[in-house]
């Protein structure tokens, strides 16, 4: 029996890290949601935003010579979606608020505000390394 409980422990202790992401990584996203959310005054700039978008999305349909009919039916598909990527992102707002205490979730907001800080110091903005100062050295 003590070998098949430290097998078990074992098993716990690999898996446990990865659970934990698994966990934090709907905060970490609804943490970042609510910082690009629409705040006063941004509205106007999503709107630009969106008419940007769809411009390049009639751009690319153009260019791959896809019919109008097609066309149509992928942007129903594609306001489809984004309907239904709201509706998920408020159903996991809500699952969060049942979870964290209002306090919790501004602590949680702030420390994934922090990390993403670090994280953009360390990688540049956009993660790509080619960004900081120790690659134009080897150039």
């Amino acid at each position: 029996m003590n070998i098949s409980n430290a097998k078990k422990l074992s098993i716990r202790q690999l898996f446990a890290p990865a659970l934990l992401a698994i966990a934090i990584a709907p905060l970490a996203l609804t943490a970042q949601a609510d910082n690009h959310g629409d705040h006063e005054g941004r509205g106007a700039d999503r709107e630009r935003m969106e008419e940007r978008m769809e411009e390049r999305r009639q751009e690319v349909y153009e260019r791959a010579e896809i019919s109008e009919e097609k066309q149509a039916e992928l942007n129903e598909a594609h306001a489809e979606h984004r309907e239904a990527m709201h509706a998920l992102r408020d159903e996991h707002k809500e699952r969060v608020a049942e979870i964290l205490s209002d306090e919790e979730q501004e602590a949680l907001r702030t420390a994934m505000r922090e990390a993403h800080e670090e994280y953009r110091g360390k990688h540049g903005k956009r993660g790509h390394h080619g960004d900081n100062e120790d690659s134009a050295d080897s150039e």
